[in-house]
């Protein structure tokens, strides 16, 4: 098998781009633990490997319990998560499956802004862009270390 391009060590010009919509989302405004679970469930969703060790190891360094991690995949069947989280991961799950129901659209504009809206779906478009560069240009799993990316 052929080993795959660095994308970290090739593609810098591109992933610029990147990197810079992600400093614009962690002054966003939208909480660092909310950002941290779409992340994760994005990465969940998408079974992106590296993704989930990078955001498990940066939600639990900024607090989130193990628990709440463990759990999200059946954030539905738990007590664990406000009703903003549960609007944000309902919302995420809908744009990854590139369909927005209405009552979904409803419920996250209860408790979101239009800007905050804008920027939490920017959020998961983001992660889905970075899980299939991980996906396609597979990075080495584990390797990651809390705050590597800045």
């Amino acid at each position: 098998m052929e080993t795959r391009i660095n994308v970290f060590e090739k593609g810098q010009k591109a992933l610029s781009t990147l990197f810079g919509i992600s400093s614009y989302l962690k002054k966003s405004g939208l909480e660092k633990s909310l950002l941290d679970l779409v992340d994760f469930r994005v990465s969940q969703i998408n079974s992106c490997a590296y993704c989930l060790d990078m955001h498990s190891k940066e939600a639990l360094a900024a607090g989130e319990t193990p628990q709440r991690l463990f759990a999200l995949s059946a954030w539905r069947e738990t007590p664990f998560f406000t009703s903003k989280e549960r609007a944000a991961l309902a919302w995420a799950e809908a744009v990854t499956a590139c369909h927005v129901p209405d009552e979904i659209y409803t419920e996250a504009k209860t408790q979101f802004s239009d800007e905050e809206l804008i920027d939490l779906t920017l959020v998961i478009t983001t992660i889905n862009t970075w899980n299939r560069i991980n996906l396609a240009f597979p990075n080495n799993v584990g390797s990651y270390r809390v705050g590597q990316f800045g």
